[in-house]
């Protein structure tokens, strides 16, 4: 039975806690595009995904319109291209000018999938696609890219290591007249899940259905304000009130995904129940944590109460969706969340401390703005530590770092948008150069031997 003050109370966490669908993101399998002429592969890519995608952003507006609900991002992921580059040869950057063509053409903000998944090793295809990537995200405004480089079951790829090190620097080189934003459109990931939603590291996995849908659900400023309504509850207290939160939130997501699918003809995949925050007041991940009693993010404790966090957000979106997947859990992008930006600025939040809170969230180092001087070795370096943390753990871990090129320690890049602004912060420069050239394969954990 419908309550009265359910519904109202979903409105003002709509209307004054910054609630909002986060994104629509439907998946599309290009396995049936492959061509061994690259030309008559990038039309199919470019007519298929019109075709199945032609009404994504119409049906996402009259759900938001109907539903009072706001849906921030209409987006749509694809099968990772390197497996289609690897049928045609040629320049791979073709596939990319078709993608951004295809999204101009069906109004999305970004598409997702331009991507290899190299974890045990290089395929055909694979090598071309990876030394495409700075010159795709330069030359493209609506394409975001990723690289799975280990998993549990595989260990890590350190020729992988080395080499997305290198593209990540270059990929700001080529875009640093425009605040390095190619950067920020490409993520290195450690057990990449197959039906993530959210961007940059979005892309249709294989074993998913030609077409779905997935949903991304937000909502940091609404937990933030469950929480500072009581400040006298303990800590269990305090869980049991997110996981009620979470519920609320989730099942939000739940019904747009499903009235998505019914509207478009596309199964409903999963709802990914991520706290994913804004640079906007009020909708942060870090102030979340304050509220639960630290003085700033990044500080004493801070892994603690993430930890919690990230639990009871799993724990009460699950019992809200009939599927719940992608990430799932709560996000720290330093420059996408206005609590990490200022607990960076004033010098409480470091890459160190932040790489120790990733071990118990969802995903990693995200949307970090580093020295333009730093490089690729260290990049690499950063790659390799955190893909160890995903891996041992057995959890998706990524990175995303922004080398600002020209600027230093206390400067700051503008993006825009959901992607906001950060202060480029402090790395270590002890070089692993002699590590990460040695090549090679970081075996699998014995945990991994679970058949």
């Amino acid at each position: 039975m419908i309550n009265t003050n359910d519904i109202l109370e979903t409105i003002r966490m709509i209307q004054d806690e910054c609630l909002d669908i986060r994104t629509t993101t439907m998946g599309i399998s290009l396995l049936d595009c492959a061509d061994t002429d690259i030309d008559k592969s990038c039309q199919k890519i470019y007519d298929k995904i019109c075709k199945k995608a032609e009404k994504l952003v119409e049906t996402g507006n009259q759900i938001e319109k109907e539903y009072g609900i706001p849906i921030i991002n209409k987006r749509v992921s694809v099968t990772p291209v390197a497996l289609l580059a690897g049928v045609s040869g040629g320049n791979p950057v073709k596939y990319a000018l078709a993608l951004e063509k295809a999204a101009q053409s069906i109004g999305v903000n970004f598409i997702g999938g331009y991507s290899a998944l190299v974890q045990k090793g290089f395929s055909a295809g694979d090598l071309e696609l990876i030394n495409s990537i700075p010159e795709a995200l330069a030359s493209t405004e609506h394409i975001c890219s990723s690289v799975n480089i280990g998993s549990t079951k595989a260990g890590i790829n350190l020729d992988a290591v080395k080499l997305m090190g290198q593209k990540v620097k270059e990929a700001a080189e080529l875009t640093k007249d425009r605040d390095c934003i190619a950067a920020g459109k490409l993520v290195v990931f450690c057990n990449a899940p197959e039906d993530n939603p959210f961007m940059a590291g979005a892309f249709h996995g294989i074993s998913e259905p030609d077409c779905v849908i997935n949903v991304g659900v937000s909502g940091p400023g609404v937990v933030r304000s469950a929480v500072s309504k009581h400040p006298d509850y303990s800590i269990n207290e305090i869980a049991e009130l997110i996981k009620k939160t979470a519920f609320k939130i989730t099942r939000m997501g739940q019904l747009v995904g499903t009235e998505a699918s019914r509207r478009l003809g596309v199964p409903f995949g999963i709802v990914d129940l991520s706290l994913a925050p804004t640079p906007a007041v009020g909708d942060s991940v870090a102030h979340i944590l304050e509220e639960i009693g630290l003085e700033q993010c990044g500080g004493a404790g801070t892994t603690a109460c993430l930890a919690m966090l990230n639990d009871a957000v799993k724990k009460g979106g699950v019992m809200a969706s009939s599927s719940v997947g992608g990430l799932s859990g709560a996000f720290i992008p330093v420059s996408e969340d206005a609590g990490m930006i200022d607990a960076a600025r004033s010098g409480c939040l470091s890459i160190e401390k932040l790489e120790a809170m990733t071990a118990v969230c969802s995903v990693g180092l995200d949307m970090i703005v580093i020295p333009g001087d730093t490089t690729a070795e260290v990049i690499s370096g950063i790659i390799a530590d955190e893909a160890a943390i995903g891996m041992v753990n057995g959890k998706t871990t990524a990175v995303r770092v922004i080398p600002a090129i020209g600027k230093n320690i206390g400067d700051e890049l503008e993006f825009g948008g959901l992607l906001g602004s950060g202060p480029v912060m402090k790395v270590n420069t002890a070089s692993p150069s002699q590590f990460i050239n040695r090549g090679g394969k970081i075996p699998a954990p014995l945990h991994s031997l679970k058949n």
